[in-house]
Parts: C-alpha cells; sequence; structure tokens
C-alpha cells in the first residue's frame, strides 16, 4: 500500500449502479468452460499457496470469456479464458501480492515478452507463468492468421509495459496524478491483448487501416478504459479488505482533490458514464459507416463493456452476499437507466481529451463531403 497518513482512503463504499445500455448475452458454454478452464489451470501448477487457487477457482473464468465474447466455437473460447486465468494468476499472485520492484517485474515480462514473441524452446529458470503463455502463444497459431498473432503480440507489449509502471506506482509514495492513473490502468489491467482476441474467437479479421481509424483507435482504448474504472468501481471494497490496496481510481480522485471518498466516487462515477455517453455516440457514427468486419469489432466492444459487468455481477471473487442469479437476471441496484453526466464536453485529462475530438472532426468532415 502506498505511504500514507490519510485515513480517508481506506474507508469501504457502497455499491454504485452502472450505466450500460447494451443489450446483455451470454454464450451457452459457460458452465463448461469454467470447468475446462479451472481443471486446466490446477494442473499448470501456476500458485502454489493453497488459498490463492481457492480465490483463483471462484473467478468464473468461463462466465468471464461467456459474457465479454458470446459467440464463436469452443476451442479458442477455451484459450481465451484460460488467458483470463493467467491474467488473474499474474495480477494477484505476482503483481499484487508480491509488491515486486519495477526492476523485478520488468525481468519477469520480459521473459514473458519473449516466450510470447518468439515460442521457442524454454528458456532456464524462466517462471510458471512464462511458461504458460508461450504454450498459449503456439495454441493460438491454431486459430488465427499470421496478422492477428503480430496484433496480439503488439497488444502484449502494451500490457506488459502497464504491469512495470504498475509496479513502480505500487511501491513510491503518496498516489499518482489522475492522467497518470488512467493512462496506467488502462494497460495494467490486460484489456489490450484480451480486445486483439475478438475477432480470432469470432473468426473475422479487421484489415490493419480499419483499426487504425483514429475513430476506431479511440473506440478501443475506450473500451480498456471502462473496463478498468468499471473495475475499481465494484473491487475496491475487496481490495482494501483483502490486500489494502488503495491503487483505486477512487482513491486516486481522493487524493488530487482532497475530497472525502464518498465525493470522489461521485466523480469517478460521473467521468465514467460521460466516457460512455462518448463510446455510444462514437460506435453509432462507426456503425454508420463502416464495413462488415469492423461493424463486427465495434459491435464486440460494447459487448465487452456490458459482459464484463455481467460476469461481475455475479461473480463469487465480487460478491458481498450470497444470491441466487440466473445467466441473464438482473441484480437489484446493479444498473441505471440515465448517465450521471452526460456532457459532450472533454474530460480535462490530456492522456484521453482527443476522443472527444473524433467526434467533432467526424461531423466536419461529413459535412464538407456534403
Amino acid at each position: 500500500m502506498h505511504v500514507t497518513s490519510d485515513h480517508r482512503l481506506v474507508q469501504p463504499l457502497p455499491h454504485t449502479p452502472f450505466y450500460c445500455p447494451v443489450p446483455s448475452a451470454a454464450h451457452p458454454a459457460a458452465e463448461v468452460l469454467n470447468e475446462l478452464t479451472v481443471d486446466w489451470m490446477f494442473r499448470q501448477d501456476l500458485d502454489t499457496d493453497a488459498d490463492q487457487r481457492a480465490r483463483l477457482a471462484r473467478c468464473d473464468f468461463g462466465g468471464l470469456t461467456a459474457f465479454t465474447m458470446p459467440y464463436g466455437r469452443l476451442a479458442p473460447l477455451t484459450l481465451m479464458a484460460k488467458f483470463h486465468a493467467v491474467l488473474f494468476s499474474l495480477d494477484d499472485g505476482v503483481c499484487d501480492e508480491a509488491r515486486p520492484t519495477a526492476g523485478q517485474l520488468a525481468r519477469e515480462v520480459g521473459h514473458i515478452m519473449r516466450a510470447v514473441e518468439a515460442p521457442g524452446d524454454p528458456v532456464p529458470g524462466e517462471s510458471r507463468h512464462a511458461a504458460v503463455l508461450r504454450d498459449l502463444r503456439v495454441e493460438l497459431e491454431r486459430y488465427a492468421t499470421a496478422r492477428q498473432i503480430r496484433r496480439w503480440v503488439d497488444a502484449m507489449r502494451v500490457y506488459t509495459s502497464g504491469l512495470v509502471w504498475e509496479a513502480e506506482c505500487r511501491r513510491s509514495p503518496g498516489q499518482p496524478s489522475v492522467n497518470d492513473y488512467v493512462t496506467l490502468w488502462m494497460r495494467a489491467i490486460g484489456m489490450a491483448p484480451s480486445t486483439a482476441m475478438m475477432e480470432i474467437v469470432a473468426g473475422y479479421s479487421v484489415p490493419d487501416e480499419d483499426l487504425e481509424d483514429p475513430r476506431v483507435r479511440a473506440l478501443t482504448e475506450i473500451t480498456w478504459t471502462l473496463v478498468s474504472w468499471d473495475n475499481d468501481l465494484y473491487s475496491r471494497n475487496k481490495e482494501l479488505l483483502r490486500a489494502d490496496d488503495d491503487l483505486n481510481l477512487v482513491d486516486v480522485l481522493c487524493h488530487e482533490l482532497d475530497c472525502a471518498p464518498a465525493e470522489a466516487l461521485q466523480h469517478a462515477v460521473a467521468m465514467r458514464d460521460r466516457v460512455m455517453v462518448l463510446f455510444l455516440r462514437l460506435r453509432a457514427q462507426v456503425l454508420c459507416d463502416g464495413g462488415a468486419e469492423l461493424r463486427r469489432y465495434v459491435h464486440d466492444l460494447g459487448q465487452f463493456v456490458r459482459g464484463h459487468l455481467d460476469w461481475a455481477a455475479r461473480c463469487p471473487r465480487y460478491r458481498v452476499a450470497p444470491q441466487q442469479v440466473t445467466p441473464l437476471a438482473k441484480p437489484a441496484g446493479w444498473w441505471k437507466h440515465r448517465p450521471a453526466d452526460d456532457s459532450a464536453d472533454a474530460l480535462p485529462l490530456p492522456t484521453i481529451s482527443w476522443w472527444w475530438d473524433q467526434v467533432a472532426e467526424h461531423v466536419e468532415a461529413v459535412r464538407h463531403a456534403a
């Protein structure tokens, strides 16, 4: 935990409902996916601590995969669920709990990146996470084109660079700025390689030039950010209780704005909802004028945002009180129909303010074309 004398940063907060008007969907193989993945995960010996293995078994990797990617064949979906399991194990056991230095984690992610860049023979002394990711990278070749594998490897670089930055933040006094935290967390949460898997699992391929469209790049980053902020909002109390962890959007805002946690929570929800509104506007534009593969991609980005929340609402890892829920049930108090902030103005954060420019620039381009 960061060195701080401010007692406000450890106060638990009530749940706040989520605004996400994207229809829910789920792959019917969720339970099978989870059983296959948990069994596989235990056989990989990623974690030796019994408590950690039990926590990971409750993560419902099959549900996470089924809700965020409710399409595709069972085999590539199982690969995605395995990848989720490795990310959770890496995050819990190596990054959060062990509190490595940035240098220690840099060495680990260096081994990981070499394993996925050039998955040849095992390297002496490499970790189980690096070895397992090498095997998953080889398995990926069954379903992905060379271009899709390149994209996924590039996305892994984005993710692992975020892990090193996160390690530096966790061992530093105080909190990062909100601007730095937003940049860090969209990378470190592992969303880049996850969204790179969408087209592989679904069996389509988006042209490079479409993914380089600034609107599409913005939509992709917005998806990473919404998932990372949503995770902060529903997991904060759990992290404070289990890991004494205050590296969270609410607590970063609390520090920067010098306000109580309840007020910081209101700011976080307003920020999150304004970004959700922007996502819906940008996605609608691309759905109107994009090609078939691109339309599928931006549709699936929205499904990832919604599916992540559907999974979190049911996941025992985050559930405060036991409740019976069906696969597409709506837990009481989890959803809301209107955003807390529907402003079209950019958030005052230089790292992401360019997202809002894409709406204005597209409108201007259409006007000139007419």
